[in-house]
């Protein structure tokens, strides 16, 4: 239970850094994937450290191709890394599957608030279908829009543990123990 608590707290804090600053810092990232080795090996000693490590490895391997294409930041994939350490293989994958399906339309409604549906227009054109196209003299060049993906992976982490019949099971029996607590 800890650990999806501390995944939680992580993707919130990545997010709103995302949005407001556009970028996820080192230090959270790093101390983020640290807790993660510290709480796998402590509640699952070797085996739980074993899965931290493929969840890390996991994240690297899915998501590095993507930065070299530019589509990521490398402060989401350093994020992912950490995720996976403390999600899993597993809910890793599942969770950058999301991701990249949420990515679709959060990317859009990013960009769509900053510049507008001409920007948008105008930049894909660009960007898209005159790719090889120079500026003409004079016209101002329309850079490609930078949007944060942090709440793409987020929400992907969510769905994935939506569907993971192991979280909810989890987060079903520490309600009732947190009820019996309280009565």
């Amino acid at each position: 239970m800890s650990i999806l608590v501390v995944t939680l707290l992580l993707l919130a804090s990545a997010l709103y850094l995302d949005l407001r600053y556009q970028r996820i810092p080192n230090k959270l990232c790093f101390f983020a994937l640290l807790l993660a080795l510290l709480l796998q090996g402590f509640s699952g000693q070797w085996q739980g450290l074993a899965q931290a490590l493929l969840g890390a490895g996991l994240a690297l391997l899915l998501l590095l191709p993507l930065y070299r294409l530019g589509w990521l930041a490398a402060g989401d994939v350093k994020l992912m890394l950490a995720v996976g350490a403390l999600s899993g293989p597993t809910l890793l994958l599942w969770s950058v599957a999301y991701g990249i399906i949420f990515g679709i339309f959060t990317s859009f409604l990013l960009a769509f608030y900053q510049v507008g549906w001409s920007g948008i227009k105008k930049m894909m054109t660009r960007h898209f279908i005159h790719s090889n196209d120079k500026t003409k003299p004079g016209e101002k060049a329309i850079p490609m829009l930078k949007v944060p993906y942090a709440p793409a992976l987020a929400l992907g982490w969510l769905m994935a543990c939506y569907l993971d019949p192991n979280v909810v099971g989890l987060l079903v029996t520490a309600f009732a123990d947190f009820v019996d607590l309280a009565a």
